[in-house]
């Protein structure tokens, strides 16, 4: 592997690039204090924008590590969700994406062009062998990223998250290695 750290990539509509503290505002109004946006991810809603800068706070601090993968996607100059590397495993050189955005903006591939940006950044760029994304099956929609991303599904492990409100999901879970990310 090849670590970058979070350069900015650039698709058709998107930019994206390193969060700052700056877009604290954003990010809690536009994704994250949604309960519809967090009710599949492994974080509470925040209460307020002093919760989101803490957040970011932290998230900016670990930029200059060369091997911490976290971009705000921003959309006509509004910051609108983000794609993470969620784990980072340099043994085996693969990485797991995270992501998510703001209701306002679902339904238009905007989350497909970023993540197809991120997964070339990791082939082309850090020389990754493996990208993953796993996703609670009840939320399809992040499934159908992983699918029209390229990634194949590689099986569901059950029971094997807890839900906000106590419920245990089964997880998903997608791949794609470099030899397949060559020929897509």
């Amino acid at each position: 592997m090849e670590h970058q750290g979070t350069k900015p990539l650039q698709t058709e509509r998107l930019l994206l690039r390193r969060f700052t503290p700056a877009d604290a505002d954003a990010m809690y109004n536009n994704w994250a204090k949604e309960e519809q946006v967090a009710r599949y991810l492994t974080w509470l809603p925040h209460r307020s924008v002093e919760v989101t800068k803490t957040l970011l706070k932290d998230w900016c601090s670990f930029y200059s590590q060369p091997n911490y993968y976290n971009w705000v996607m921003e959309y006509k100059g509004i910051p609108i969700g983000n794609v993470s590397a969620v784990h980072v495993n340099e043994r085996s050189h693969w990485v797991e994406l995270g992501y998510c955005m703001g209701p306002t903006y679902w339904n238009r591939g905007l989350m497909t062009e970023a993540v197809r940006a991120v997964i070339d950044f990791f082939f082309q760029e850090v020389k990754i062998h493996r990208v993953c994304i796993s996703h609670a099956t009840p939320n399809a929609a992040s499934g159908r990223v992983a699918q029209k991303c390229g990634l194949s599904y590689e099986g569901t492990q059950r029971e094997a998250f807890r839900s906000l409100n106590g419920e245990y999901w089964d997880i998903a879970n997608y791949a794609i290695l470099r030899s397949q990310w060559e020929t897509h």
